[in-house]
């Protein structure tokens, strides 16, 4: 697990009810139960303010950093995605963007990876299939200063075929499956009991390996996937061992933070 994605995962999964914010000390004594060491979390907490994700916030004489409007909105975005629990509705209809090209290697590689997130897969060198639109799509555009068009529609001859040869769901399968057998493993290990920082080790490296699928999965339709899709029985032994940790965590949590000067909630800032 690296340091930034150690950061948004302790943001997204554990400081929505303290307001996105939290001391550097108590980030940086979250990231050591991951292993990951003190400057490397302080490294990656500069480059996250630089990049607009993070901001400098002082409360009660303690220094610490809050998350940004604009992370805000993704994290709340990537929590309701990491734990949703069934496939989303579907109208049937797909949704179809034309980006402009890019100016270079770096702009490219970048709409690559923020179209991937959002569900899309290439087709064409510039153009992208999704089933539905992403609401987000046309900030995340304009984030890269990447100009676009897009149409919607129903009519997609084949789908099947078209779905295989856009995104890769054979490789998809075997990861899904692997993280199943995984994660089944920790639901039996976890029963025994675990201290709250195993739990909250644990839990997060699980979540991270979770929300990496986020990246890859596009979430289409139960109509297009292949028969016995192993997505969903993956989701469902995800929820319940991340459900089983969460208590444990949150004890953890609450004790890094407290011993960092943070206050347990918002409202005890009144």
């Amino acid at each position: 697990m690296r340091a930034r994605s150690a950061v948004f995962d302790v943001y997204g999964d554990h400081l929505a009810a303290r307001d996105y914010w939290a001391p550097i000390s108590g980030v940086i004594t979250l990231l050591q139960a991951c292993q990951i060491a003190p400057p490397a979390t302080r490294t990656a907490v500069s480059r996250m303010a630089s990049q607009g994700w993070l901001q400098p916030v002082t409360r009660h004489g303690v220094r610490g950093y809050a998350a940004t409007q604009v992370a805000r909105h993704r994290l709340v975005e990537a929590s309701g995605r990491i734990y949703r629990r069934g496939p989303a509705d579907w109208d049937g209809r797909w949704h179809v963007v034309v980006t402009d090209r890019p100016g270079d290697r770096s702009q490219r590689e970048r709409v690559t990876a923020t179209l991937g997130y959002l569900g899309y897969g290439r087709i064409a060198p510039q153009t992208w299939l999704a089933a539905g639109t992403a609401p987000e799509l046309a900030t995340s555009l304009a984030a890269l200063q990447i100009g676009y068009s897009a149409f919607t529609t129903s009519d997609l001859a084949d789908p099947q075929t078209v779905v295989a040869r856009t995104w890769d769901l054979t490789d998809l399968a075997v990861s899904y499956r692997a993280f199943t057998r995984d994660a089944q493993q920790l639901r039996q290990e976890a029963s025994s009991g675990w201290s709250p920082e195993r739990a909250y080790a644990v839990r997060s490296d699980l979540v991270h390996r979770w929300r990496k699928f986020l990246f890859r999965d596009p979430a289409l339709p139960t109509q297009v996937l292949p028969p016995d899709w192993p997505g969903q029985p993956a989701r469902d032994v995800f929820l319940e061992v991340a459900d089983q940790l969460l208590p444990p965590a949150r004890i953890f949590v609450t004790k890094a933070l407290a011993v960092a000067g943070a206050p347990s909630t918002v409202e005890d800032e009144d």
